[in-house]
């Protein structure tokens, strides 16, 4: 059977640049449906690419997780290709992606820009720094090798859209993408692509500082609920060891006079301990919880792929 690929292109005021985005990924991919999503759009988003030849549909909760959830609920194929509508991704890795997803049985394919154009086409430093720092956490804190979390430009299997389920409302969707593939263990590939900067006129709609501080908030969210037992396994020894570094004067003290006088001091060390004992207790149960979770997961996708 002939499998079906379709282009998604999550839109908030990109005039200048939506027609020429569609019409390259209709060069390129030309059997592939394309779709825009209008986020609330002020200007002539929707029109020019209604004229251009996308399907165009409107999601009114704003924000691109709104707009993705929208996405992965409506639409059903077999590859879908993810791209902002800001043409600072060239259609040119369309087909690769394509190949990967509907050839190769890769469940989310990554296009990397930090590996290629990114650091000298983008103007914005904070945004370097940035993508560096969520990089940087996840890669440690998940024991991955991710170059590029951020990257707008993706591909993906109908198992992973069907699964995953969007918790996000805004830009830090793509950071739960990345750590929902890593903590399942779906199969991840990533191609170095070509990006450039935004053209004149067009602005970005990401702001540095607060949607970067949600980006860092999910992450330990996501943390605390796919790897339980790191998460408060850290905060329990942290207790633990506080309550030791505070009770060591107190027993060399007991030791040469037989005194305890800082009985304040060992209650708060008694509840630190008794924190940190419960917060490894804590990550040992959820821990439980989640290979419970992750083994339904497993059955789930074996019936999707019955279907």
């Amino acid at each position: 059977m002939e499998k079906k690929t379709v282009v998604l292109i999550p839109c908030y005021n990109e005039e200048l640049t939506i027609e020429k985005v569609i019409k390259d990924f209709r060069e390129k991919l030309p059997d592939a449906e394309i779709f825009v999503y209008d986020n609330n759009c002020t200007d002539r988003t929707a029109e020019i690419a209604l004229k251009a030849g996308a399907t165009v549909r409107k999601e009114t909760r704003q924000g691109k997780g709104n707009v993705i959830r929208s996405m992965f609920r409506d639409i059903d194929a077999d590859c879908y290709i993810m791209v902002d509508g800001d043409d600072t991704y060239p259609a040119d890795f369309a087909p690769v992606l394509q190949r990967l997803v509907l050839e190769e049985g890769v469940d989310m394919a990554i296009g990397d820009r930090l590996s290629s154009t990114y650091f000298t086409e983008n103007k914005r430093p904070f945004h370097n720094f940035g993508n560096k720092l969520v990089r940087n956490l996840i890669n440690r804190l998940f024991d991955a090798d991710i170059k590029d979390i951020m990257t707008g430009a993706r591909a993906f299997s109908r198992d992973f859209v069907k699964s995953f389920a969007v918790m996000s409302k805004g830009f830090e969707i793509e950071t739960e993408m990345t750590i929902f593939a890593l903590d399942n263990r779906l199969n991840i590939a990533e191609v170095p692509i070509e990006y450039r900067d935004r053209m004149e006129g067009s602005s970005s709609k990401l702001n540095t500082y607060s949607d970067g501080i949600k980006v860092v908030r999910t992450i330990f969210s996501l943390l605390r609920d796919t790897r339980p037992m790191k998460f408060f396994g850290v905060i329990g020894v942290f207790f633990l060891l506080v309550g030791i570094c505070f009770f060591i004067p107190i027993i060399i003290e007991y030791a040469n006079t037989h005194l305890v006088p800082k009985f304040p001091t060992l209650i708060v060390i008694t509840a630190a301990w008794i924190v940190g004992i419960l917060s490894i207790f804590c990550g040992m149960i959820l821990t439980v919880i989640k290979n419970q979770s992750r083994q339904e997961f497993e059955r789930f996708l074996n019936l999707l792929r019955m279907r």
